[in-house]
């Protein structure tokens, strides 16, 4: 069976977006993976199928009325972990990716106006997942982003597996620099080493690249690496 993705949205109209396009897209078209919207508006009850409410204790903006998430919610078979996008979850990271894409698949709930009410969170054990320090118009793009990062980890999707071993993260490293012809641009000479066809020297430069990038632009990145290879001289 193919990795399934589900999102719970207001607006179905946005997905597959693009999602449906590059290498999702066809992996997408191969059947390698599948993708369904479920409008959360169709589960509300009234004549003017509203799914928000105001906040009790006042304050602006509107929230997502917990009886019409509960029924979208409780209406899906989705295989996988229950996904909620919020500026208050845990920081996703490529861990957490790989962990995603090796399951059977995911549903994420894309969130709208102030928010959902918190009583659906604990009710349904909802995973709250952050894309970063900063806020959004609704959770539908974070949702798009989520779902390409664990598509593309999903075998057959890209060319070639080496691809993602040299990729930032995935040694706790930021990636190292990338050149391409002309060697000389603008007065700007590719470093002599990767014309060398010394493989192992280059492999060493790129590794220091890494490294030096790191340290001066993810200084916590740093850190944890250091940490890591601290903790594996120790145990061998």
């Amino acid at each position: 069976m193919s990795w399934q993705a589900m999102a719970l949205t207001l607006f179905p109209e946005m997905f597959p977006g693009p999602l449906g396009v590059s290498l999702a897209g066809k992996a997408l078209q191969r059947g390698d993976w599948s993708l369904q919207a479920v409008d959360i508006r169709s589960f509300a009850t009234d004549a003017h199928r509203t799914v928000d409410d105001a906040p009790f204790g006042g304050g602006p903006g509107m929230v997502l009325r917990p009886d019409v998430v509960d029924a979208a919610l409780a209406a899906q078979s989705q295989p996988g972990p229950r996904i909620y996008l919020s500026p208050r979850g845990k920081p996703l990271d490529q861990q957490r990716v790989r962990e995603l894409a090796a399951g059977p698949g995911l549903l994420v709930l894309c969130g709208r106006f102030e928010g959902l009410d918190e009583r659906v969170i604990a009710e349904h054990a909802l995973e709250e997942i952050s894309l970063g320090d900063f806020v959004l118009s609704g959770g539908e793009p974070a949702a798009i982003a989520l779902i390409d990062a664990c598509v593309r980890l999903l075998p057959g999707v890209l060319a070639t597996q080496e691809t993602l071993a040299e990729e930032s993260f995935e040694a706790g490293l930021l990636e190292y620099p990338h050149y391409t012809r002309p060697s000389l641009w603008r007065g700007r000479a590719v470093p002599e080493i990767l014309l060398s066809g010394n493989h192992a020297r280059i492999k060493a430069w790129r590794r220091a690249e890494a490294e030096a990038a790191t340290r001066m632009r993810r200084p916590d990145l740093w850190e944890r690496y250091l940490s890591r290879s601290a903790a594996r001289t120790t145990t061998h």
